[in-house]
């Protein structure tokens, strides 16, 4: 069973322009706690890069149990080139694999939507982007990033080997798939599976559990499946096909990274990992941007805060059931971005330039509108 301290949150900022988008969201669960007489508990500490150099390890195990008592995690983002020469285990990037792991959050919630105000930002004709609206759902606890064996050893002459090892099993496809389905009944009732069934066993599996799951227990969800490969072409070629795509940890990487790109801005773009429910509906989750910590412009206050604040608008939502407030906060982003307000990475002529933490207070003062 899972114990938490309701509406408790754990603020992990990170590394990089983390601390700065993070502190927006600060800002606006003040304003809730404050405006809408919501209890959040606000904790915060250190992942990443910023942990390794204060601890010498990218969490420490009070980071990591806090997150475990806590309802809703809130990450930044973690790493840059000051630690990519760290030996693999004490990278920023190992914090986010322990938190993901050992935290069982297994479902990447990654929506690619394409505001209406910024379709000229996207380096796709207009016609091809307007509108889109897609949810990726990537597994995330499987699969290459954690299959063993694991490592690099060295072989005859003087070379060596790196291995990896991709695996999956049936219980690990079913859950996944089925926050898919579920999703796609509240959605356009459409579900895209991708993998590479025609390459690989570990993807003949998955196209097999899906399908199976489908007839079980989905049969009113329109399901097609589609190599991974091709996917990626259909995203570019026509990604409006597209309603709830699942696929796993590998593959979802990289087409979520493409889908993302089509809205024209990565500093836009939320997600969510979640964990499964236990009997009393509770979950473990992880909310946090898609960006980076986009080193070369950290403590410049030029950082767009909107992935962030969108992203605990998914907290709001998917953990906390608070959809009224979910709604005003994404409305309040969409009035913003209607005034002409923009970030320095979404500029475009007729717009006006603001800082991280202007964009931050304009959203605030929709709110209380």
């Amino acid at each position: 069973m899972i114990k938490v301290k309701k509406r408790k949150f754990l603020l992990l900022a990170g590394d990089g322009v983390g601390p700065e988008v993070v502190g927006e969201v600060k800002k606006i669960i003040k304003w809730l706690n404050t405006n809408r007489s919501l209890d959040f508990e606000i904790d915060e500490d250190l992942v990443g890069g910023a942990s390794y150099d204060k601890y010498g390890t990218p969490i420490t195990d009070e980071a990591y149990y806090k997150a475990l008592e806590s309802e809703v995690v809130i990450l930044g983002a973690v790493g840059g080139p000051k630690w990519e020469n760290l030996e693999f285990s004490k990278r920023p990037e190992r914090a986010l694999l322990r938190l993901r792991k050992e935290l069982k959050l297994f479902a990447n919630l990654r929506p690619a939507i394409c505001f209406k105000q910024l379709v000229e930002a996207s380096t796709l004709k207009p016609e091809i982007v307007s509108g889109l609206d897609i949810m990726i759902v990537r597994e995330l606890t499987g699969g290459i990033y954690f299959g063993e064996p694991r490592g690099i050893k060295p072989i005859d002459n003087g070379e060596r080997k790196g291995i990896n090892t991709h695996t999956y099993t049936t219980s690990e496809i079913e859950r996944v798939a089925r926050v898919a389905f579920d999703l796609a009944r509240k959605r356009k009732n459409k579900v895209t599976s991708c993998e590479k069934s025609n390459v690989m066993e570990a993807g003949q599996l998955w196209k097999e559990e899906v399908q199976a799951l489908h007839e079980r227990d989905y049969k009113d969800v329109e399901l097609s499946h589609m190599l991974a490969d091709n996917c990626s072409m259909q995203l570019l070629r026509n990604p409006k096909q597209f309603d709830v795509i699942v696929t796993d940890n590998l593959f979802g990487d990289m087409l979520s990274d493409q889908a993302s790109m089509l809205t024209g801005s990565l500093g836009l773009l939320p997600s969510a990992s979640l964990g499964a429910k236990n009997k009393d509906g509770e979950m473990r989750a992880m909310y946090e941007p898609i960006h980076g910590s986009a080193p070369d412009i950290a403590g410049k206050g030029i950082a767009n805060p909107i992935a962030t604040i969108l992203s605990f608008a998914m907290a709001l939502r998917y953990s906390l059931d608070l959809d009224k407030e979910a709604d005003a906060l994404e409305k309040a982003v969409q009035n913003v971005l209607d005034d002409g307000l923009r970030t320095k990475d979404i500029m475009s002529k007729g717009t006006k330039e603001v800082s991280t933490s202007q964009m931050g207070e304009a959203i605030i003062a929709y709110l209380q509108k």
